[in-house]
């Protein structure tokens, strides 16, 4: 598995759904957290090694309704 994080810009006042309609739809979610800064959710995804991270991101998260804007993190090492 390859892990990736996503950090996500909502639509006013629409965070909590984005985050709800995330964890109810997305299979390769992990985990998602609210965040302060430019963002208002990283979310953690485990999606197949060698799949499309472009064609992922872009077809099951971007497509949520509220999302205004993502930004990708490919993680390549765990430690600890």
């Amino acid at each position: 598995m390859q892990k990736i994080f996503v950090m996500i810009k909502c639509d006013l006042g629409q965070a909590y759904d984005v985050a709800s309609t995330i964890i109810e739809t997305v299979e390769e979610v992990s985990e998602v957290d609210s965040i302060s800064g430019q963002y208002d959710l990283m979310a953690k995804f485990y999606i197949a090694k060698g799949a499309d991270i472009g064609h992922f991101v872009t077809e099951k998260v971007q497509t949520i309704g509220g999302i205004k804007d993502t930004f990708t993190i490919v993680a390549f090492n765990a430690f600890g």
